[in-house]
């Protein structure tokens, strides 16, 4: 692997912890994970791409409003690269329509990041999630998938749309050093 590989990384219950039931309102609920952001910042050594893809419902259901959600990913975003990362964009689906194209695990966020970034392959990117929608979306676009056990530890594994398991982030970073 080297800076050709793209990063593809859902949000909620990887980069930040979920909220149980419920949606990351506004910043002030946003907390990142133990060692997110330094984590990120050694992956911004690794891959020549970082890209953030995460279903929003809460805005496409009235419980926050699309300016919340930008005011988190300022926040998030500041942190970041305060820490020495970098994330290149961020895709988010707000539809609550689970057949909307943008909706994962429909590939719609990554095929916009391969118009936004045409160096972007596909056989070139590997998506980190804690879902399976998230490993779907992954398999949907050709990626390599990573399922983060962070949510979910007793996740059945193996499974035929995860590649590698990691128990958290910093876990999957350790790896790649």
């Amino acid at each position: 692997m080297d800076k050709t590989w793209t990063l593809f990384i859902d949000r909620d219950g990887v980069i930040n912890h979920e909220k149980k039931e419920d949606y990351i309102r506004n910043p002030e609920e946003f907390r990142f994970y133990d060692d997110a952001r330094e984590s990120l910042a050694m992956l911004s050594k690794k891959f020549g791409k970082i890209i953030v893809v995460s279903n929003q419902r809460g805005v496409g259901r009235g419980l926050m409003s699309e300016s919340d959600l930008t005011d988190i990913h300022k926040k998030m975003l500041r942190e970041i690269e305060d820490a020495g990362g970098h994330i290149d964009k961020i895709y988010y689906c707000t539809s609550t329509d689970a057949k909307h194209p943008d909706r994962k695990p429909n590939p719609g966020m990554a095929l916009k990041a391969k118009e936004d970034f045409r160096d972007i392959s596909f056989s070139h990117s590997i998506m980190v999630g804690n879902n399976t929608s998230d490993m779907l979306f992954g398999r949907n676009a050709g990626m390599f998938t990573i399922f983060l056990k962070t949510t979910k530890p007793d996740h059945p594994v193996p499974h035929p749309d995860i590649d590698l398991v990691f128990s958290s982030l910093s876990d999957l970073v350790k790896a790649f050093r």
